[in-house]
């Protein structure tokens, strides 16, 4: 059977290029059967054991929890083993990104990383592994860079060669078929006074649907919603994003409704560079879910893996009991709620092409391997000094299962202060099966959403 489905595919891509153009041979691509996890992350724990090896991940609940229910710690159990502070950081410098090193230096010892026992918790539904081993075979990244073809549901490359390919995993990564979800964020201020922004968020995801073929999705990654709730100067905007998979042939379609003006309008510049809405300058559009869109600005180069203290399983961040207050700090988030984990990721360094306009000329990223989340993220200036981090703290949500982010945070180390979304605490479970049909996801519908 398996070689009938290879032979289908080699004859299908000669008919589309002219020759087999995959991104891995058969004998490398059942290597995600073997010493590879499907998603293509070394199976074996490491020298050490201090990595595990990895056995399926948080594929099954808690006993204790109930569809419907905020995710629960799955391991109340488990205790800080250690403590790294700004103090005893030359003790791990090996294995601490130079944003984390920063961070230390500077908000030390307000700031420091809570290390806890390895979990490696990253897992998805069979049919999405088994896509991982077809995508594997078929996937290629388009001649500029700007998209990919031959692949559908999850990431293209579980054997990446390229840096690109690894960004691309990270982009087409499976988030479940769709979600709808209430959530706020904040930029606080200096002396971490703030003001949350309360948001809506419908995902429909077309490249994800069980069955789905790119000739049915119309180029669709993902369609996107949010309303605006609060503050009352900003309730009842809406803003409408069609994100694209072949972004030269269609690059992103984005529409904002503003209550004041009672008018949905284009907008084209809501991609790169451009601010974040309601991140006071903060954050660039971006480095929305870390890294999202068009890779052309920048040169990509993969760095290899390492093995790092990274953010994971932040079930203390997500916990239905923790308030906007209890997060919030001046200069960063509550480290205390925060867990740090050893893990191995892939290093990815982008450089600004000649020619192009981006505030950023250098960026690190750091991708998980168990699920091509972008954990950690550093953005540079023109000078070349480090000018802000990112993270991303995220668990397994159950119902799917899908390891995704809860909270993400760009810390502004020359204007010291941060923006961070995520803070769904107050609100309802994150509904992985609303019933979304893409037709509610169009310019028309969300102007009878905003008369509503």
């Amino acid at each position: 059977m398996r070689s009938r489905l290879v032979a289908c595919m080699a004859v299908l891509l000669v008919g589309y290029t002219g020759q087999v153009l995959s991104a891995v041979t058969v004998a490398e691509a059942e290597r995600l059967k073997r010493d590879l996890t499907p998603v293509g992350a070394e199976r074996a724990s490491n020298a050490s054991g201090s990595i595990p090896e990895w056995t399926g991940g948080l594929s099954e609940a808690p006993a204790n929890w109930r569809k419907g229910q905020v995710e629960i710690d799955p391991f109340p159990q488990d205790e800080t083993l250690f403590v790294i502070t700004a103090s005893n950081m030359h003790l791990y410098k090996d294995r601490l990104s130079e944003g984390s090193i920063k961070m230390l230096s500077q908000y030390g010892p307000n700031f420091f990383m809570p290390v806890y026992q390895t979990r490696r918790t990253a897992a998805f539904p069979e049919n999405v592994y088994e896509k991982y081993y077809e995508n594997a075979l078929t996937a290629e990244v388009l001649d500029n860079g700007n998209g990919v073809r031959n692949t559908i549901m999850t990431s293209p490359f579980p054997i990446p060669k390229t840096g690109l390919e690894v960004m691309w995993n990270h982009i087409l990564r499976y988030r479940g078929e769709e979600v709808s979800f209430r959530s706020a964020s904040a930029t606080p201020q200096v002396d971490g006074s703030y003001n949350p922004v309360v948001n809506h968020y419908d995902y429909y995801f077309p490249y994800s649907k069980e069955g789905a073929v790119l000739a049915d999705i119309d180029n669709k990654i993902f369609y996107l919603k949010t309303d605006t709730i609060s503050p009352s100067t900003l309730a009842g905007t809406i803003t409408l994003v069609h994100e694209t998979l072949d972004q030269v042939r269609s690059p992103r379609l984005a529409w904002r409704y503003d209550a004041g003006s009672r008018r949905l309008r284009r907008s084209p510049n809501l991609a790169y560079e451009t601010d974040l809405p309601n991140s006071s300058s903060l954050r660039s559009v971006d480095q929305k879910d870390m890294y999202n869109g068009a890779p052309n600005q920048y040169d990509w180069e993969l760095k290899g893996k390492r093995e790092m203290f990274v953010p994971y399983n932040a079930y203390k961040l997500h916990d239905e009991s923790v308030k906007p207050g209890d997060v919030i700090r001046a200069g960063h988030i509550n480290q205390e709620l925060t867990r740090y984990e050893l893990h191995r990721v892939w290093v990815v360094e982008a450089t600004r092409r000649t020619g192009i306009k981006h505030i950023y000329d250098r960026r690190v990223f750091y991708v998980d391997e168990d699920s091509w989340q972008i954990l950690m993220s550093e953005e540079y200036d023109e000078a070349g000094n480090l000018w802000r981090v990112s993270e991303a703290h995220n668990i397994s949500y159950y119902q799917v299962p899908v390891f995704w982010t809860t909270m993400e945070m760009t810390y502004d180390l020359k204007a010291k202060r941060y923006y961070v979304d995520g803070l769904n605490n107050n609100y309802p479970a994150y509904n992985f099966e609303p019933g979304f049909r893409g037709s509610e996801f169009t310019a028309s519908s969300a102007r009878r959403d905003a008369r509503r």
